[in-house]
């Protein structure tokens, strides 16, 4: 009988270990984000995303993971109950993975650009009169559509012709920002950021090289002149806009939490 008591003992402190450590019971179902207070977040290391989340939720714990996918695939599993990041890129995630939903009310609000060199006034006005341009004829709202789909992978981009003899523009991106900028299945660099660059570069009758950037890399290399505009799910902020002259916006996103459906 003692040892019995002692066994059942043994075991509700297993359990009780399993749940604190998220690996043993049903989470909370999350359909409303108040209910995020608390809870236990995946977020990919190196990233500030931990930090915007405490702005909201001062009490919310965390899980480190290797990338955004792998935060996503915790939650699925139940090792966490929400991932936290850029709102477009959980969306991505979520329309390819059954079974996950991004809560529409954001953790915070932010707006995404490209960005030029300061004093490149020419080259930012064009990039708003094309979103201003897509927005009056319908195509951004397709834009959406193609990348940023509720269910499946995006679409295959546009047969976008580029004929100009006006020189080139060489567009920095980090292909590693799905939907914005990523490599398809053809390993082309793709998305919703690159769709936009060939628009600009129409609308400035010029040819467009595309360059391959670690995100980091970005704005060190526009304003080296290595590049003549970057994008890549670029957030604007105060601190980059001392550094290089930003576009208006083109996609107001944000940090989002992604949970179990």
């Amino acid at each position: 009988m003692f040892n019995k008591r002692i066994m059942g003992m043994l075991g509700l402190l297993l359990c009780f270990m399993l749940v604190a450590f998220g690996g043993c019971s049903e989470r909370e179902k999350i359909t409303d984000f108040s209910q995020l207070e608390g809870k236990v977040f995946a977020v990919p290391t190196g990233t500030v995303a931990d930090q915007l989340v405490l702005s909201r939720f001062p009490n919310a714990r965390f899980q480190y993971y290797n990338t955004v996918l792998d935060c996503c695939m915790a939650v699925k599993t139940g090792k966490a109950d929400a991932a936290a990041y850029d709102e477009p890129i959980l969306k991505n995630i979520a329309a390819k993975n059954q079974g996950l939903r991004v809560l529409p009310e954001m953790i915070t609000v932010d707006n995404y650009g490209f960005a030029v060199q300061p004093g490149n006034e020419e080259l930012k006005v064009a990039i708003d009169e094309v979103v201003a341009e897509l927005k009056s004829n319908g195509e951004y709202a397709e834009m959406l559509k193609r990348w940023i789909p509720e269910e499946g992978v995006p679409a295959a981009m546009p047969d976008i012709t580029l004929s100009g003899d006006r020189g080139v523009l060489r567009f920095g991106t980090s292909a590693v920002t799905e939907p914005f900028s990523f490599v398809d299945g053809s390993q082309e660099i793709v998305g919703f950021d690159i769709e936009l660059a060939k628009y600009i570069a129409r609308h400035l009758d010029m040819q467009l090289e595309i360059i391959n950037l670690d995100f980091g890399g970005m704005i060190p290399a526009l304003i080296a002149g290595k590049v003549d505009m970057i994008g890549a799910c670029i957030t604007i902020t105060d601190e980059r806009a001392k550094s290089v002259l930003f576009s208006e916006p083109y996609y107001t996103g944000g940090i989002a939490a992604l949970v179990r459906e």
